[in-house]
């Protein structure tokens, strides 16, 4: 299973993300979305998972969970928008992971690219930055991966170029 995933586009959709994604399965994004009519265009192009963000208005919440918790070739993924980082993560993050740990853990919301392995849960945590324009970030970024067998391989950080 191929995978694209970004997070944090804030209304913001770059061309060449179809353009980069092209050869994948799915499409997932950590929240932050900003429009509708973003999830309308990746639900049009590839099969979509996304999560609303502290940004996202009823639109988006209509269209998109806080929470995502799924099964992907033999891995549970748990997506949110927020999460903190490995160790220190939030405390709504800290509390499910008390009663549910997931293979892989992805969150936006920072802006920061980080790929994670935290071994205490056992589980790698994924944020793939920022794709949008708006922001502190200074590249706009997005990730693609493979999930083969219960194994990521392939994991490739995409720039996309300068925000402004």
């Amino acid at each position: 299973m191929k995978i694209g995933l970004l997070s944090d586009t804030h209304g913001h959709l770059d061309d060449r993300i179809f353009q980069h994604f092209e050869s994948c399965d799915e499409i997932w994004h950590a929240g932050d979305i900003g429009t509708s009519n973003i999830v309308l265009q990746l639900e049009q192009f590839k099969t979509f998972r996304g999560v609303y963000g502290n940004i996202d208005g009823h639109d988006i919440r209509t269209l998109c969970p806080e929470d995502l918790w799924f099964s992907c070739e033999g891995l549970n993924v748990w997506i949110t928008h927020i999460g903190g980082y490995p160790p220190r993560y939030n405390a709504r993050t800290k509390k499910v992971l008390a009663d549910k740990v997931p293979d892989i853990f992805i969150c936006g919301h920072s802006h920061i690219l980080k790929v994670i392995k935290d071994p205490k849960n056992g589980l790698l945590h994924i944020n793939p930055g920022a794709a949008g324009i708006q922001g502190f970030h200074k590249v706009k970024t997005l990730m693609r991966f493979e999930i083969n067998q219960a194994k990521i391989e392939n994991m490739q950080v995409i720039e996309l170029g300068k925000r402004a």
